[in-house]
């Protein structure tokens, strides 16, 4: 599909992320369950919880495949996006910084109740708890997506959480399937895992691509809590995938096949939040692979722009810094 307009289409769900920093103490207190991961709320249990914050939470656009779609046009990429935005001035906001990116805003549909917001709750150990509430995007259909969708597009990067909805999901892969897209998923969550584990495998033998997991995510799908990392990558693989399978400071590992790549981390100075740097790690590999490049240069040039992204508040890499991060990818080759 070399002709395709698009190199990437993100389909997920597009959230307004909420960004404090809490004590420890903050979500013992004041948030129910396991700190990190995340969980779905409603308005009610999302607007008890910003009110025992101590200063008004910063906002970013965010959703694991906008905030993987977004760096990828950054990189370069010709991308758009599918997902369901609200009847709000949050919407509005959410619309136009994609557009501003020169994301291709035409493939967002609107609901009849506000925007989806994600209240990321950061730790002193750079760790995020999410506590999200989905508004409209919950109200994204399986009867609203078509091989239309998908026109047009040569790939396509959709996030684990839609599979908290399995119809949704399958009417997503299908559509992009029969559209002829390649596909990628991220698993974005043990809670999603532990929720979908049959329906992950039966859509690894139906034919994914590619599938991103972090060190909670892997050893969740496999319910295996003492192989090393690079046999869970290489368990993966065996489902006819590229496995990627991140683990934080430790690097990443990814296997094809009979191919097993070390990806060696990039060593940063100091952790200030974690939000988003798994969305950035997949964004730097699509951006290369889907361009020609190795696995293990993929790989590489993930490891740097998730390094970068772990050294701000939020998931989004300022201008600035993003500048200087390019300029660094270009010196990998």
């Amino acid at each position: 599909m070399s002709d395709s307009k698009f190199d990437l289409i993100g389909v997920g769900s597009p959230i307004m992320d909420l960004l404090a920093t809490v004590p420890f103490d903050f979500l013992q207190a004041h948030v129910a369950g396991e700190q990190g991961g995340m969980v779905l709320v409603n308005d009610a249990e999302m607007s008890a919880i910003l009110a025992h914050l101590a200063d008004a939470p910063n906002t970013s656009t965010g959703g694991s495949a906008a905030n993987a779609t977004l760096n990828a046009a950054r990189l370069g990429l010709k991308t758009t996006y599918l997902g369901k935005l609200g009847n709000c001035p949050i919407a509005d906001t959410y619309r136009q910084r994609f557009a501003a990116l020169g994301i291709d805003t035409s493939r967002f549909k609107t609901g009849n109740v506000p925007n989806a917001r994600s209240l990321i709750l950061t730790t002193p150990d750079a760790d995020r708890t999410m506590r999200t509430d989905l508004g409209a995007a919950m109200t994204l259909s399986p009867d609203e997506i078509t091989p239309a969708d998908f026109a047009g597009c040569r790939h396509t990067h959709m996030e684990g959480y839609l599979v908290f909805n399995e119809a949704l999901a399958d009417a997503v892969l299908a559509s992009a399937r029969a559209a002829g897209c390649t596909v990628s998923v991220d698993l974005a969550s043990f809670e999603v895992i532990n929720a979908t584990r049959p329906w992950i495998f039966k859509q690894l033998a139906s034919g994914i691509d590619i599938v991103f997991a972090n060190e909670d995510e892997i050893r969740a799908l496999f319910e295996d809590s003492d192989s090393p990392y690079e046999v869970l990558a290489k368990r993966l693989a065996s489902h006819g995938v590229i496995a990627a399978v991140k683990v934080g400071k430790d690097g990443a590992w990814i296997a094809q096949g009979e191919e097993l790549h070390r990806i060696d981390p990039v060593v940063v100075d100091a952790v200030v939040d974690t939000n988003g740097a798994g969305d950035s790690w997949a964004a730097g590999f699509l951006a290369s692979y889907l361009r020609g490049k190795s696995l293990l240069e993929s790989g590489r040039i993930a490891s740097h722009v998730g390094a970068e992204t772990v050294q701000h508040l939020g998931p989004i890499i300022p201008d600035e810094r993003f500048a200087h991060l390019k300029t660094r990818l270009a010196t990998l080759g």
